[in-house]
């Protein structure tokens, strides 16, 4: 593992205990936290297949 990989790592660990600190913050109940992350998921679940069947994504 190189020295990139592994800062790379670290940031993303810090970037997820900041966003979890910020949904914790607003505290919501587990059902509302979930009905939020499912939504936030076909968002851009259906953008990526939008991008994906028009073309645009990147070239294969």
């Amino acid at each position: 593992m190189s020295e990139g990989a592994i800062i790379s790592i670290v940031a993303l660990i810090g970037w997820l205990i900041l966003a979890g600190s910020a949904l914790a913050s607003f505290r919501l109940g587990w059902s509302r936290i979930l009905q939020l992350s499912l939504i936030w998921l076909a968002i851009f679940g259906g953008l990526y297949l939008l991008v994906d069947l028009l073309g645009a994504g990147l070239p294969r």
